[in-house]
């Protein structure tokens, strides 16, 4: 059975092989990983855990300013990463309140629709009636997730990135 749980250190070497999973660069979403990251190393990755650890803590939700990230493990596998993002700022704007990935020997099972049930629950908690969700045109396996959740359609808009979809989630 999946479960949500907090970044670990205690997982390392499973974190390390769903990223192998994805091969490289810096895809995962749902995890929070910046070019600056160092996580092979496990001093570097401690280091990375802490700073996730900070971002979600009740001085950072209460300044709204803050991440709730969790990785959805199943055993000692990571299947992947969500994030909460709390607030209402120009990046939460851009690229939503909730981002996630699920590494590809993975897909297909519904744990991101699982994982986002989840999570909604968290914003709820944290008193959001609506988040924002974003995902790329042609990434149908996320729209499917999003609309199980009753995300409704804003748009498409140009990103960085490509064209991209933006859904509402009425909490």
């Amino acid at each position: 059975m999946p479960e949500l749980v907090a970044p670990t250190t205690r997982l390392h070497s499973a974190w390390l092989e769903a990223r192998d999973d994805w091969g490289p660069g810096l895809h995962e979403d749902g995890f929070g990983l910046r070019p600056s990251d160092e996580v092979d190393s496990l001093e570097g990755f401690a280091v990375w855990v802490a700073l996730l650890t900070e971002e979600s803590s009740p001085k950072a939700v209460e300044a709204g300013r803050g991440c709730t990230y969790r990785w959805i493990v199943e055993g000692d596998r990571v299947h992947g990463g969500i994030a909460l993002r709390h607030g209402l700022n120009d990046y939460v704007l851009q690229f939503g309140h909730i981002g996630y990935g699920i590494r590809p020997s993975s897909r297909r099972r519904g744990l991101a629709t699982w994982a986002l049930g989840r999570i909604l629950d968290e914003a709820r908690t944290l008193g959001l009636d609506q988040v924002l969700i974003v995902c790329e045109v042609d990434n149908l396996a996320s729209v499917k997730t999003i609309e199980h959740h009753s995300g409704v359609l804003e748009g498409i808009r140009d990103t960085e990135h490509g064209p991209a979809r933006r859904y509402w989630i009425k909490i």
